[in-house]
């Protein structure tokens, strides 16, 4: 029974673990708080992966390392290389292959859809640190040090998916509330199924073709307007009430959370026409995005 390893907890995370389960594998599951589903051939540890040693001897024997570890948003710049430094040289020491969870901040601005071909070109902070992640990661497999890959999701939606639209635009749908959201409104968006962004880590990592380089996540192409009227469908709501935040509604809410005052790095992508190309993993893997109704009918049975 092969093990593999995934730090974090998320709800990517869990997904991920289940298929691996579900096919067979044993899984340890790695997070601060030990949190995770329970399932028998999933052990749940509670460790800081900041401690390389103690993650080290977790990982001893393992198949795959799955770096899914989310710290606070605001907090990527000073969080993130540490941490995810501490998980490369786990992967490197161990011998494990090695998976990162990553996103599209490291494009920037972008002209037409983006591959993973365009540059790692973003001027914000957020982004250029995931940039920096990745390169790292990639020249430690030039080097023969780890295999790595990255799939790069959009914008989260699903069961227990933590995203602008989960978190701002569905609690207010399923009151029939408007919904506030620092987006616009009409513009198309990538999303990603938190299921689809599973089921990309666990094809990459079974297959010697996905080693080397980054695959975008199976994308859904949709405006904010678009998947709020789904969504209300599937929870039976009435016709969703939606607004665009000004900037001066941010720049007023991030006095009290900082969350907010990180939109601003991203304003291309939530904006300005921002769309991504998954072809690559289309042709290579027959991966696919999942329908947007399956999707939310799946968000209603989990409650």
């Amino acid at each position: 029974m092969p093990t593999q390893v995934i730090v974090g907890h998320g709800a990517t995370a869990s997904a991920t673990a289940a298929l691996l389960v579900g096919s067979g594998d044993r899984v340890r599951m790695v997070s601060r708080s030990g949190a995770g589903p329970e399932h028998p051939d999933i052990e749940r540890i509670a460790l800081d992966a900041l401690d390389t040693a103690a993650l080290a001897a977790v990982a001893e024997g393992a198949e795959t390392l799955f770096n899914m570890a989310m710290p606070a948003y605001h907090t990527w710049p000073q969080t993130i290389p540490p941490l995810f430094g501490s998980i490369l040289s786990v992967a490197e020491r161990s011998g494990a292959n090695y998976v990162m969870l990553g996103n599209l901040y490291g494009y920037g601005p972008v002209d037409g859809p983006i591959t993973e071909r365009s540059p790692l070109a973003a001027a914000g902070p957020k982004g250029q640190v995931r940039a920096r992640m990745w390169r790292e990661a990639e020249e430690a497999h030039r080097a023969g040090r780890v295999r790595v890959t990255e799939v790069r999701a959009g914008q989260f939606v699903g069961p227990a998916a933590i995203s602008l639209f989960s978190l701002l635009a569905q609690p207010k749908i399923r009151a029939g509330q408007l919904a506030l959201l620092p987006q616009e409104l009409d513009l198309p968006h990538p999303y990603t199924a938190v299921g689809d962004a599973a089921a990309a880590a666990v094809a990459l990592a079974r297959d010697e073709r996905a080693w080397g380089r980054p695959w975008h996540a199976p994308s859904i192409t949709a405006t904010v307007r678009e998947l709020a009227g789904r969504f209300a469908v599937a929870v039976g709501a009435p016709e969703p009430r939606l607004a665009v935040m000004s900037d001066r509604e941010l720049t007023l809410l991030g006095l009290t959370d900082p969350f907010y005052n990180e939109l601003f790095e991203t304003y291309h992508m939530s904006h300005e026409v921002f769309t991504v190309d998954d072809s690559a993993i289309r042709e290579t893997f027959g991966l696919k995005a999942s329908d947007p109704d399956e999707v939310f009918a799946q968000v209603v049975r989990a409650g």
